[in-house]
């Protein structure tokens, strides 16, 4: 890099406004949303969408639910201007939605463009030029009055145009292009200049969008520039004052939220901040973060997996794997402690959710399946994983209700598994370990038979009585003892086998069992912990049509867990 930043580059300059009001205000309800996807998003495509992909894109924005939508360019392109013919002349325009339309300061523009509209019902002219000193002096070689100058006069030609357009309800919108880098006072003075050309009213308003073209301060001033701009604003109710900001610094969505603090009423961008550079405002997030607020969007985000489907058709563009609310992982956990705060978090509002529906699930901003978004992404298992979401991927995905203090115990094995191969463990690798190293243990002992039954003393005592066939090393042995249980019974059955073993003096300090299915297909699952005299504890699990069978082979596979 560069060493010289001090010679090279400069702070943007703030804004005095030493009373400014915006931090101390709150959102309370969702602004006017304006897509901008088959325009600003379109030309920032390597491949720009033909007229059947702009079609599906423009019926997924109305399903979303945008009443207003940047259709184009129409007098730039002739694909643009095809495009906005068809939506017109093919009715697919819904009643409650306006169409918008890009255009420079240029009469010859202006002329293609009101004619592109013709038979539209409603409509926005979406005029703009560019206002900011470097591109005054560099690009255009221009002083401000003449800056200000084409301002007016394309609002002039659009005004002397509306003749044309008969039968259509025009709403104009005018962008000092770059606003975010012009001085306030001169962005001011051409928007009030244009205002009193068009003369809008409180009825028939005009909308003011104020770009931030290239994002190139703090959000905290981009929130003093509108806000400084909105007071100073002559008529503030005959005007609509829109944003459309960039992401150029990475903070294109605090931006527009501290700007619609500071007073702006209407938001332009794309679905999934598609856009030139590093892309436009993601409506998505703006709208869900909203949601997530408890303030209604007025955009259905229902589905957004499809929505998102869409998009990467149709733009060849891919959502990336931590974009907000929208990527992969973003509602997937690997660390071992946020696992298990999630997995408590999802009991708890279980639990509580039919009283009180508040959200609050640990690392969760919003409930996933809001949003289209299934659950079974939520929890994956790596080296990081802990405890808690090993468990609770056994049990939300496959049934299996492990008893807490078995959590630590299958964290340790899968860990060792995902440290050794430096990989995510897939769940059907989890499923088989637990398989393998708790379930079908069969090594030095399997479970050949076994029979219970109770029977009563000379004194009228009882005592759980059985009969076991128990293979080791392919012998069958048949052995018969008794307890205060059946598995009591068994243990004191298999003691003679297991003399001389580790497994030769232990106890039972945890028995549980749960089944999969109803009825005749039903599956009983026990777990069983054992406890040594030097300490240490194993599990085993058992699984059987029978609860007691499925008892016993959970102990034989502590057993074997013990002993291999």
């Amino acid at each position: 890099m560069n060493s010289s930043a001090k010679q090279k580059y400069w702070r943007y300059p703030v804004v005095d406004l030493p009373d400014r009001q915006w931090p101390s205000r709150i959102l309370t309800q969702a602004p006017v949303w304006c897509s901008v996807d088959l325009r600003d998003g379109n030309q920032a495509l390597a491949v720009p969408m033909n007229i059947e992909q702009k079609l599906e894109m423009f019926e997924m924005l109305v399903g979303v639910g945008l009443k207003e939508i940047e259709v184009g360019f129409p007098s730039a392109s002739q694909i643009e201007f095809d495009f906005l013919r068809r939506l017109i002349d093919e009715d697919l325009i819904p009643d409650d939605v306006r169409v918008q339309v890009l255009v420079q300061a240029k009469e010859p523009l202006i002329d293609k463009t009101v004619q592109s509209l013709k038979g539209c019902r409603q409509c926005i002219i979406h005029l703009y030029n560019s206002t900011n000193p470097a591109q005054r002096e560099i690009v255009f070689g221009k002083s401000k009055e003449e800056i200000l100058q084409i301002a007016v006069t394309g609002t002039q030609w659009v005004k002397e145009r509306l003749s044309l357009l008969k039968g259509t309800e025009v709403t104009f919108q005018y962008s000092p292009e770059s606003f975010s880098l012009t001085e306030p006072e001169f962005a001011l003075e051409v928007c009030e200049a244009v205002k009193e050309v068009w003369s809008p009213n409180p009825e028939k308003p005009i909308i003011l969008n104020l770009p931030a073209t290239v994002e190139v301060a703090t959000p905290n001033v981009h929130a003093d520039q509108i806000e400084w701009f909105c007071r100073h604003l002559k008529n503030r109710r005959d005007t609509i004052v829109s944003l459309h900001t960039h992401n150029d610094r990475g903070t294109g969505t605090a931006a527009t939220e501290l700007g619609l603090l500071a007073g702006a009423d209407r938001v332009e961008g794309t679905l999934f901040g598609n856009g030139e550079r590093t892309g436009n405002l993601d409506l998505i997030i703006v709208a869900l973060n909203l949601y997530s607020q408890g303030i209604e969007p007025g955009l259905d985000f229902s589905d957004l997996p499809r929505l998102r489907e869409i998009y990467e058709r149709c733009t060849r563009m891919q959502v990336p794997d931590r974009h907000p609310y929208s990527g992969d992982l973003v509602f997937t956990a690997f660390s071992g402690s946020h696992q298990d705060a999630i997995n408590k978090g999802f009991k708890h509002y279980d639990q509580k959710s039919t009283q009180d529906p508040k959200w609050d699930v640990p690392y969760l901003p919003i409930d996933p399946q809001d949003i289209g978004r299934r659950y079974d992404a939520i929890i994956r298992i790596n080296s990081q994983s802990g405890k808690g979401g090993v468990a609770h991927v056994l049990e939300r995905d496959y049934g299996y209700e492990l008893p807490k203090s078995m959590h630590a115990e299958i964290g340790q094995v899968i860990n060792q598994i995902a440290d050794s191969s430096g990989a995510e463990v897939s769940g059907n690798q989890l499923l088989e370990t637990f398989k393998s190293e708790y379930v079908n243990r069969t090594h030095p002992f399997s479970l050949g038979s076994f029979v219970a039954d109770t029977e009563v003393s000379a004194q009228g005592g009882q005592a759980a009585h059985c009969r076991a066939e128990v293979i080791m090393q392919n012998q069958t042995h048949a052995i018969e003892g008794y307890g205060n249980g059946p598995i009591d019974a068994f243990y004191h059955a298999i003691q003679e086998l297991l003399e001389s073993t580790p497994a030769e003096n232990c106890k039972l300090v945890h028995y549980s069992q749960h089944s999969f299915g109803t009825g005749a297909k039903a599956i009983a699952v026990a777990y069983i912990q054992i406890e040594f005299q030097d300490g240490k504890k194993w599990f085993g699990v058992g699984e059987d049509t029978n609860i007691g069978v499925a008892s016993i082979r959970a102990f034989v596979s502590a057993l074997n867990r013990t002993l291999a």
